[in-house]
Order: structure tokens, then C-alpha cells, then sequence
């Protein structure tokens, strides 16, 4: 019984980090945070949850804090946070040979569970935080910094393509009834969405910025791009056909025909762009297993999703003429759903490594199987115990995401405006002559954010 405690102390101290979410659910420990955004309560504990960055979950926490600190208004911290973060994926990319910490942590998942390996975020993760460090950038006055991250996030969007088709030939690989139901259950859930790379959000906020910045050619392109994975979005087709009229360009007439003529501005009129970003990204759940190997109480869990809530409606956008209503560009819900359902495979791997591990640790603690004696019956308790409370699913993701996205355009005359964003409070906006107006909200629960910049 000694020995099996050493173990267990051992896994622990080669896992490197805090407790945080071996023990405790990720879920619970961000659950806080967002309560303050959600009823615009100051961020008293930011400091705290950033202390968090030198763990086991360190890249995460990194996500986290940059994204809270973003939408409270303090981009200079929220670009710092971002910068680790950044590096820490680099870290995960240069990192050609399997470091002894590596090896703590494998060891420990598979003793403890996948909570003990180092977080690394799924691709959109990845891509969304490049985008918001873009838009860091832009509200800070760099643009030019602004366009290094929208490249990279295209870059990125690449070269997840690669790594999502093997991604797909492991999940055909391991296909048996469990895996079939939960992916069948996971893709309903995400909808016409088919992988967890291809966000039109990122592409819309990269040909967003080229465009305003003086590159209406890349717009063009990554507009486009936008529009495959989000065909039906209103505002995106009249960019492509405003783009495709301004320039001459031979895909004009096609595009009228299929989306009507394009609204240019009138002299003397500037523009208003919105990007609206509505609720949380979704909370993984828990689905656990009980059942007995040679006598001995085990439990298995992996990460799972609720059914999707009802997809959210269009927001009104009043105080500019007539009431616009934004159209969803992104369901970043929908992209967490495929991101599961893409690392699913390999998950059910390791937790066969989890139960055959535990398996045989209570195997040790019982040699004698059901003759049990007193020092081998307790070894036996205390070790099915050990294995039913370090059975967690691993719920890590980036929580402070929005759940979706949506997007809305309109040319109107200089001047000021106060615009009411569904049941917010007016705010100010000013709009001046060949000029665009660039607003993020931010609808975090009960409370919205507005913050602009005329480019």
C-alpha cells in the first residue's frame, strides 16, 4: 500500500502544476470570472487567475486572462497576456524531442487523468487568438502590428487543414459503436458546420482590416473565403459585390446576379461597421462510466457537450436610419463541438490507458483477489476510492470565447449617433465623411460593451 501511494504522490510531482484541474473542474474555476462580466463587476480577481500562467494550464489561463482583460477595455494587458499565450503555442510547436516534463505528465494522465497533460488548445483557439490580438493592436493605434496577426491567423486556418484530415483517419480508424454515437450526437449538435479550423469570423475580421487598411485585394480574398463558410450572411455578399464593383473585377456580374447590386456610399458619407459577439462559449459536460474489473469499482469519464441551446437571434441595431439587424457570421459554439468530436479518437485512447493502469493498481492492492484480509482489504477500499475521485474528464477550453458572432454594415452621413444594440443602453457614435467607423460589442450575460475606432 506504501508503494501504490508513492506512485500516486509520484504522478503528481511529475505533473509540474497546481491541482487546478485535476482535481477541481476547469469549468468551476473560470465560473467566477465570469460571473463579474457578466453583471460588469470590476476585475478584482484577474491578477489572481493570471498567477495561474506559470502551470500545468498556463497557455490557457494566458487565453483567459488576455480575453478578460480585452473585454473590461485594457488592451495593453490584454496584449501582454496574448503574448504568452503566443509563445507558449510556439513553445508546443519547436518543441522537436519529448522533454522529461513531457513524460511526467503522460505518466500522469494516465494514472490521474487527461487533466494532467498540458493544456494545448484546439485549432480555433489558436486562430481567435491571433484575431483578438489583431484587434488589440488596432485599438491601440498599430495597425500595421494589427495586420502581422491577421496573417498569422490565416496562416494558422491553413495548416489546421492538414492536421484535421488526420485527425479524420484516426477517427475512421477507431470507428466502433461508442465513437459512432458520440460523433453522430456532436455533429447534430454543430450543424451545417463540418471542422473545427474554418471560422468565418477570422476570415471576415482579416478582410475587415486589409479592406479598411488599404488592401481591398486581400479583402476580396478573404472575404470569399468567409462567404464559403457562411454563404448565407447578407452583409458578407454585398462586400463581395461592393469589392467586386469598385474594382472591376470579372466576378461583378456573377455576384449582382446572384446578390443584388451593390449600396456604395454617397459623397460625403462615411460607414458603420459592427461586430457583435453574443454570450459564452459552451461549458463541457462530464460523461462517466462505473463498472468492476475482477471485482474492483472503477469509473471512467470522458468530455462530452450538452445539446446546443437555440440558435441565437438576429441583434437590432437602431439609431442609424433605419433598424438594422445583424447577421451571424460565427457559431463559435459550433466550432467547440467539432473540436471535440475531432480529438474524440484520441481521447478513448488514453482512457484505455487510464482503466488498464487503474486496473492493475487495484490488482496490487488485492493480490489475493477476494480473499480479502485486513491489510489487503483496506489497500483495496483506499485504492477504488483513489480511482473514482482522480477520474475527472478533462472540460478545459477557452470559456471566455463568445458563443457566436454576427456581423452588420451600413453607409450613412457624418455626424453623430445614438445607437441602442438590442436592450444596451444608447451609446454615442461618430461617423465622418470616407471614413469607417468600426464598432466591437461585447454582450457578456447582462451586461454590454461597446468599443470603437474610425479608421
Amino acid at each position: 500500500m506504501r508503494q501504490l501511494l508513492q506512485v500516486c504522490l509520484a504522478c503528481l510531482t511529475l505533473s509540474g502544476c497546481a491541482f487546478n484541474s485535476i482535481f477541481i473542474s476547469y469549468p468551476l474555476q473560470i465560473a467566477p470570472y465570469k460571473a463579474q462580466l457578466s453583471n460588469d463587476q470590476a476585475s478584482s480577481q484577474l491578477a489572481e487567475l493570471a498567477e495561474n500562467i506559470d502551470t500545468n494550464d498556463g497557455l490557457l489561463y494566458a487565453q483567459e486572462s488576455g480575453r478578460i482583460a480585452q473585454i473590461y477595455g485594457d488592451f495593453e494587458s490584454s496584449k501582454t497576456y496574448y503574448e504568452r499565450a503566443i509563445s507558449a503555442y510556439r513553445d508546443f510547436d519547436d518543441r522537436a524531442t519529448i522533454s522529461a516534463s513531457d513524460v511526467g505528465a503522460t505518466a500522469s494522465s494516465i494514472i490521474l487523468n487527461d487533466n494532467a497533460i498540458p493544456y494545448r488548445g484546439p485549432g480555433y483557439e489558436r486562430i481567435m487568438l491571433h484575431q483578438y490580438q489583431a484587434l488589440n493592436y488596432l485599438l491601440m493605434g498599430d495597425p500595421q502590428g494589427a495586420l502581422v496577426e491577421v496573417r498569422r491567423s490565416n496562416q494558422l486556418q491553413a495548416s489546421e487543414q492538414s492536421r484535421y484530415q488526420k485527425s479524420q483517419d484516426s477517427v475512421k480508424a477507431m470507428a466502433n459503436g461508442t465513437v459512432n454515437a458520440e460523433m453522430k450526437k456532436l455533429s447534430r449538435a454543430s450543424g451545417t458546420v463540418t471542422s473545427s479550423f474554418l471560422n468565418a469570423y477570422s476570415y471576415y475580421t482579416t478582410g475587415l482590416l486589409h479592406e479598411l487598411l488599404g488592401e481591398p485585394n486581400d479583402a476580396f480574398i478573404d472575404y470569399r473565403k468567409a462567404a464559403q463558410i457562411s454563404p448565407d450572411n447578407q452583409f458578407l455578399q454585398q462586400d463581395l459585390v461592393r469589392l467586386a464593383k469598385q474594382m472591376s473585377m470579372p466576378q461583378y456580374d456573377e455576384f449582382k446576379k446572384r446578390w443584388g447590386d451593390a449600396k456604395l456610399p454617397k459623397a460625403g458619407q462615411g460607414q458603420v461597421i459592427f461586430m457583435v459577439e453574443r454570450g459564452f462559449a459552451p461549458v463541457k459536460d462530464s460523461l462517466t462510466v462505473p463498472f468492476t474489473i475482477d471485482g474492483n469499482f472503477q469509473t471512467a469519464s470522458i468530455p462530452t457537450y450538452k445539446p446546443r441551446s437555440a440558435p441565437t437571434s438576429k441583434t437590432a441595431i437602431s439609431g442609424l436610419g433605419t433598424v438594422l439587424r445583424a447577421d451571424t457570421i460565427a457559431n463559435i459554439d459550433a466550432l467547440a463541438y467539432n473540436a471535440l468530436k475531432e480529438e474524440l479518437p484520441a481521447i478513448l485512447l488514453r482512457q484505455a490507458a487510464h482503466v488498464a493502469a487503474k486496473a492493475e493498481m487495484n490488482a496490487r492492492a488485492n493480490p489475493d483477489g477476494k480473499r480479502y484480509n485486513q491489510t489487503s482489504d483496506a489497500g483495496a477500499i483506499a485504492m477504488q476510492i483513489f480511482n473514482v475521485i482522480s477520474e475527472q474528464a478533462d472540460r478545459r477550453s477557452w470559456l471566455t470565447l463568445p458563443q457566436q458572432a454576427q456581423i452588420a454594415r451600413q453607409f450613412v452621413d457624418a455626424g453623430e449617433y445614438q445607437v441602442q444594440v438590442a436592450n444596451a443602453p444608447a451609446t454615442v457614435v461618430k461617423v465622418q465623411p470616407n471614413r469607417a467607423t468600426l464598432i466591437w460589442v461585447i454582450e457578456t450575460g447582462n451586461h454590454t460593451r461597446f468599443y470603437s475606432i474610425i479608421i
